[in-house]
């Protein structure tokens, strides 16, 4: 047991728990009020500070709810509430442990007034949903508000919907409201209006109402054609502007005869728009006078009109002009000033219109709603709906509890600690899921935006990651993961690689490599590592090389083909003098032979001397050699891999995922095997050796060693070097004394005489 003080509280009332996991000290959250009292354990014991509300394997609606001020963390004291809140509003706070799917309405504690409202709601929801004899409610049960309150009449928003009302009059008259002043979306989902549409649409019809009434004291004037004076003003105002050009352009031919002709359509106009297929509503035919243009003359009211006017003159005469002349054939410039002058009142009457937003249901139906007396009988629905607010708005507090009651302990133990990082079998909020890849499983994969971004502080973790492309339902859905790989090699990993990701759903997706951070993997690989960059290096020396020679060969035969071709096409010319033939160098020559003898007897000495120091250890010597040799080869790789690798840290991971971790959470070579598992054969598979597609042995490579052993054996024994080796072995080390150098000779008797060497013969003669 351990105690803890808290720099912002004062000494913690509270005892705690701790157990060292991942390398550092973590709280054991064990009971309900360890989870009430966060506010009392020092943050600086936190294993977090704060977590992002989106790529968690959470419900992000109850991260959101955590989210107080919203802006998408989840910082320290906004669990602190969360807990503080979930605990008041429960009898037992060790229920939140339980993590269940339900919460019994009787465990919810109503010994609060708070507690008390909240239960009332939770039953009036399952009443809602038909399941009033329910003793729990769960998620699905508050998630769903246009589920809860699709039967109801009244929920408490202040929105009434058509049903809310008993007659069909009022239910009529709800419908027409919405439908003028556009529609609220009730807590059922269905279109309603508030207090301030009712208020607004009853200003508007009083306005409309008024506004028409003025037309009415004054209709002599403002309405001359009666009922039907909005008919006849719109098509008095179709034509208006093309009358008003007419008659102008015929009191200019009266000014001056010349501009008749100018004012009327020249011929070369009438010869394009013979040149093409002609209609009543051409353009450029409407744009010509509406009647030829002639001093004095009166407006035709028939078939003489501009065929693109027909229509609308037609409509104007039997609206405008009949009603109040009679039948004409023509309209003179005094009749149409007479005709314009009847329009004048009521166009000032027009532009003062009011109350527009209802004037679609008509003068007739607004003055029904109005002398109805339906706006009393709307607003006392909307009151009636108002009185649930408080027992409606408890409904948010019973789906924000039934989610704490669910999710908060899971979140709160991989926040405050990760206990779930570290359990076996278990997995953190942050891990999505698991990746198959090259014949392994990786479950520490995280949800990542920008794997770019992500890179380069996750790179500071020492671990090995493949960010990955995954995509499903053909490419419609993409998301991207970083995937720790703890355990195995990384011979065959590379950008491209297919694998298989399975997220928390069991949902199956295509995962695609697209980039790496590089970092050891096991101790394994980095001891065979060193071998493998020599083997590869000299593979990529011998490709360079035969890729080079490929090229020089097929370079010298393009040219020999092309020489070849570009001799036959030409006419033979007389051979040139042969060049003068360079006498054989034979210096330069023995000189390259000689460098490659010793360069071949360097390799050869250099050989010689490792075999000959090696054969020259006593036998329980050369495993030792052999194991020296190997551990200054792989041993420098090895240490820097193990330091790494015991420097591996899930902290830079989460950080560039958007967390606030607040400890070095290592990820050690045991755990880092757990997070990756390598592909083994399960207990008692049988197992067959005979591959039938396996390359056939040849004898001649065994042979071809054989030979080679023999021979340097065969050296050996003629240097001395096996018998040397063989005394050693069987012969106990002594200590050899070394004879005495003999004594010279007495300089009495003489050195013997050195043979003659014999003269060399006399070169032959040559014969003639």
């Amino acid at each position: 047991m351990a105690s803890n003080d808290s720099e912002n509280s004062g000494a913690s009332s509270h005892t705690w728990s701790f157990r060292r996991m991942g390398g550092f000290d973590q709280v054991l959250l064990q009971s309900g009020a360890d989870l009430t009292s966060l506010d009392q354990l020092d943050q600086k014991l936190w294993g977090a500070l704060s977590c992002p509300t989106t790529g968690l394997e959470i419900d992000n609606k109850t991260l959101a709810i955590i989210d107080t001020d919203a802006d998408g963390r989840i910082r320290a004291p906004e669990l602190i509430e969360a807990t503080r809140w979930a605990g008041s509003m429960l009898k037992d706070p060790d229920d939140l442990l339980n993590g269940a799917e339900q919460l019994p309405l009787a465990a919810i504690n109503d010994a609060t007034a708070e507690g008390k409202q909240l239960l009332a709601s939770a039953r009036q929801v399952l009443v809602n949903l038909n399941k009033g004899d329910a003793g729990a409610i769960s998620v699905d049960d508050t998630s769903d508000a246009t589920k809860i309150f699709a039967e109801t009449r009244f929920n408490g928003d202040g929105v009434i919907i058509p049903s809310s009302a008993d007659d069909e009059a009022t239910q009529k008259v709800i419908e027409d409201i919405a439908a003028c002043l556009g529609s609220k979306e009730d807590r059922s989902g269905k279109p309603g209006i508030d207090q301030a549409t009712v208020d607004q649409f009853f200003q508007e019809a009083e306005a409309y109402a008024n506004w028409w009434r003025v037309a009415e004291q004054d209709a002599a004037n403002i309405l001359p054609y009666g009922e039907q004076t909005p008919d006849a003003a719109a098509s008095f105002a179709a034509v208006k502007d093309k009358i008003d050009d007419y008659f102008i352009r015929c009191r200019l031919a009266g000014f001056d005869a010349r501009a008749a002709e100018s004012l009327n359509p020249s011929q070369a106009e009438y010869g394009e728009l013979s040149q093409r297929k002609i209609s009543s509503s051409d353009e450029e035919l409407a744009a010509f006078p509406l009647a030829r243009i002639e001093a004095g003359k009166p407006l035709p009211l028939d078939d003489r009109v501009n065929p693109a006017w027909a229509q609308a003159m037609a409509d104007f005469k039997a609206k405008v002009v009949t009603p109040v002349l009679g039948a004409k054939d023509s309209l003179d410039r005094a009749e149409w000033a007479a005709l314009s002058a009847r329009f004048t009142a009521y166009q000032a009457w027009l532009e003062g219109k009011a109350g527009s937003l209802v004037e679609p249901l008509g003068r007739a139906r607004v003055r029904e709603i109005l002398d109805g007396g339906f706006k009393p009988t709307i607003d006392a629905l909307i009151q009636q709906d108002l009185a649930l607010e408080a027992e409606a708005s408890a409904i948010a507090s019973v789906d924000k509890l039934v989610r704490y009651h669910r999710d908060l302990y899971t979140l709160a133990r991989n926040f405050v600690c990760f206990h779930d990082f570290y359990k076996p079998g278990a997995k953190a909020i942050f891990q999505t899921g698991t990746l198959y890849l090259d014949g392994r499983s990786c479950d520490l994969c995280l949800h990542v935006q920008d794997p770019a971004k992500h890179a380069a502080l996750a790179n500071l973790g020492r671990t090995y990651i493949a960010y990955c492309e995954c995509r499903r339902a053909g490419g419609a859905e993409k998301m991207q993961i970083a995937a720790a790989i703890t355990d195995g090699d990384a011979d065959n990993l590379m950008v491209g690689r297919n694998g298989v990701f399975y997220d928390r759903k069991g949902r199956d997706w295509d995962a695609t490599i697209v980039n790496i951070v590089e970092h050891p993997i096991s101790i394994r690989q980095a001891f065979w590592a060193p071998y493998k960059k020599v083997a590869r290096m000299i593979g990529e020396q011998i490709e360079k090389m035969a890729t080079a020679r490929e090229k020089a060969v097929d370079a010298s035969a393009a040219a020999q083909v092309a020489g070849v071709a570009g001799a036959a096409e030409a006419p033979k010319p007389a051979p040139p003098a042969a060049p003068p033939t360079a006498p054989f160098d034979i210096g330069k020559f023995a000189g390259i032979f000689a460098a490659i003898g010793l360069a071949v007897g360097a390799i050869g000495t250099a050989i010689a001397s490792v075999v000959t120091g090696f054969m020259g250890l006593q036998w329980w010597k050369m495993p030792l050699a052999l194991a020296g040799l190997v551990l200054i080869i792989s041993g420098p790789s090895m240490i820097i891999a193990y330091l790494k690798l015991r420097s591996r840290n899930l902290a830079p991971l989460l950080d560039a995922n958007g967390w606030a971790v607040n400890a070095r959470a290592l990820i050690n070579l045991p755990f880092g095997h757990t997070l990756t598992g390598v592909a083994k054969l399960p207990p008692g598979a049988q197992r067959s050796l005979q591959d039938p597609f396996a390359e056939k042995t040849s004898p001649w490579k065994l042979l071809l060693l054989a030979v080679l052993v023999l021979a340097a054996l065969l050296i050996c024994w003629r240097q001395g070097y096996l018998s040397r080796w063989w005394a050693q072995c069987t012969t106990p080390q002594q200590v050899v004394m070394q004879p005495p150098p003999p004594a010279p000779a007495p300089p009495s008797q003489p050195a013997p005489a050195k043979p003659a060497e014999p003269a060399p013969a006399a070169p032959a003669a040559p014969a003639k």
